[in-house]
């Protein structure tokens, strides 16, 4: 299951009481106060790792807490400070406060953390009152509560190129061509329900991270579809590589095509509409994708690659090209043009 979104409770643990205490010895009758502070409780962190790829295991716990720190004792012995709850999100993972809608960190790097929920602070014994004026203070504090709240968790898959077009354009067949991902693939629309990433090998000493984005139609970034759940998981994408079937199964235009997910990247988020994109024409290898190709560059009046994943025809040259692209495009700020984080801000 591929859930990249979740919300749960968070609650640090509350800090350890402080003690009242005396000095009782034989041999000491004005030992003096020695109640010790309580320790402090434990926070609630988040933990950006590469071994998670969702957030399904948040979908079956929505309540996680910390535990209290321990209570002071006497001697001036400071109660046990607890351990930190970690919980472990895929790279990528925008944290923000559920009430107040704010970004509280966008994890975007490997071991990255957040603490979302501090535990409170132990509570004073009564040797931390003692001075000069007030030599046996009876008073001490009871441990501070940890925080809590509500946070929401989205998931924006981190690659370098993002994979659009209509439903059955090829996209996961080019995949898992090009990389060693090994998405789904079947001669019905749809059949991608999650979005997948592949490694692509460009040389000796570079390469780049693609995502095959499933569910685009129109009307996409209204909900119609999946596209609208999975259209934020090319916001971070630097380069777009669209797709269009040379000789659609459904007797449709490809121009036509072309121009409705144009459209629906646009009302998306105008910001990743101008992102830098490979036109590419699929499924060379059909009867008459020669001659279909060369319709759609002469009506677009753009540059296509024809390629044929099936035949390996084109696909270096495509390669190639994209890397090309990233050399010359400048890393992206993961929050520019993104829909879901306009007009919030960090904390």
């Amino acid at each position: 299951m591929f859930v990249d979104r979740a919300t749960i409770h968070v609650r640090g643990g509350d800090g350890g009481d402080g003690i009242a205490s005396f000095r009782k010895e034989k041999y000491a009758p004005r030992g003096g106060p020695n109640g010790g502070n309580g320790g402090s409780g434990g926070s609630v962190m988040l933990r950006a790792v590469d071994s998670v790829t969702n957030l399904a295991h948040l979908s079956s716990q929505r309540h996680w807490s910390a535990q209290r720190g321990g209570h002071g004792q006497g001697s001036e012995r400071t109660g046990r400070s607890a351990a930190d709850q970690v919980i472990d999100v895929p790279i990528g993972t925008i944290v923000r406060d559920r009430d107040r809608g704010n970004v509280l960190r966008d994890l975007k790097e490997l071991g990255e953390t957040v603490i979302v929920a501090q535990g409170g602070r132990g509570g004073y014994g009564n040797a931390h009152f003692k001075s000069s004026t007030n030599r046996a203070p009876r008073q001490c504090e009871p441990g501070q509560p940890g925080e809590e709240r509500w946070i929401t968790l989205e998931l924006k898959v981190i690659a370098d190129v993002g994979l659009v077009g209509l439903p059955n354009a090829g996209k996961s067949t080019l995949l898992s061509r090009i990389s060693r991902a090994h998405p789904e693939i079947a001669d019905y629309p749809f059949t991608t329900k999650y979005p997948n990433l592949g490694t692509v090998s460009a040389g000796l000493d570079h390469s780049f991270v693609v995502a095959d984005i499933p569910g685009l139609i129109e009307g996409a970034h209204s909900g119609a579809g999946l596209g609208h759940e999975f259209l934020r998981h090319v916001d971070r994408t630097r380069v777009l590589i669209h797709l269009i079937e040379a000789m659609p199964l459904d007797g449709s235009d490809p121009v036509a095509n072309y121009r409705t997910i144009r459209n629906e990247l646009e009302q998306y988020s105008p910001s990743l509409a101008k992102r830098p994109e490979v036109l590419v024409v699929t499924k060379l290898d059909l009867t008459g994708a020669k001659d279909a190709t060369t319709r759609i560059e002469r009506e677009l009046c753009r540059d296509v690659i024809p390629i044929s994943a099936v035949t390996g025809a084109g696909i270096p040259t495509l390669i190639q090209r994209v890397s090309s692209i990233l050399a010359e495009v400048d890393p992206l700020d993961p929050t520019e043009g993104s829909p879901s984080l306009t007009s919030e801000a960090h904390v």
